[in-house]
């Protein structure tokens, strides 16, 4: 699952609306949309990402973070660490030799130590 798929998942859970009549209002499938939600489609276009804050009657903030969960939300994720320091590419590697195994309190911490400033 992406993180925008689970957002978008748990918005239209919230507000009741099932996966059928949302993916009719948005014009889409119930398939693409569960596929979506469920991490199993590419990221979704910044002209859907408006659709639904449109529909659900999200703006501002809340909308500016679907959009950036969205911009997150590539499953298949390739980095390019060309030209980078030799322990970027192995940073890189390891984290997608070991990200399958990791618990859900390590990818927190790292995700803490990437917000760091």
């Amino acid at each position: 699952m992406t993180p925008f798929g689970a957002r978008l998942r748990e918005l239209r859970q919230e507000r009741g609306i099932t996966l059928t009549t949302m993916a009719a209002e948005l014009g889409v499938t119930p398939a693409y949309l569960s596929a979506l939600e469920r991490g199993h489609r590419g990221r979704p276009s910044r002209s859907f990402v408006h659709q639904v804050c449109q529909y659900l009657g999200i703006i501002w903030d809340e909308a500016e973070a679907l959009q950036r969960l969205a911009d997150l939300s590539h499953p298949r994720v390739i980095v390019d660490t060309a030209n980078l320091d030799p322990r970027a590419t192995l940073l890189a590697n390891r984290l997608a030799e070991r990200i399958g195994q990791m618990s859900p309190q390590q990818i927190e911490a790292i995700l803490h130590l990437l917000d760091e400033e």
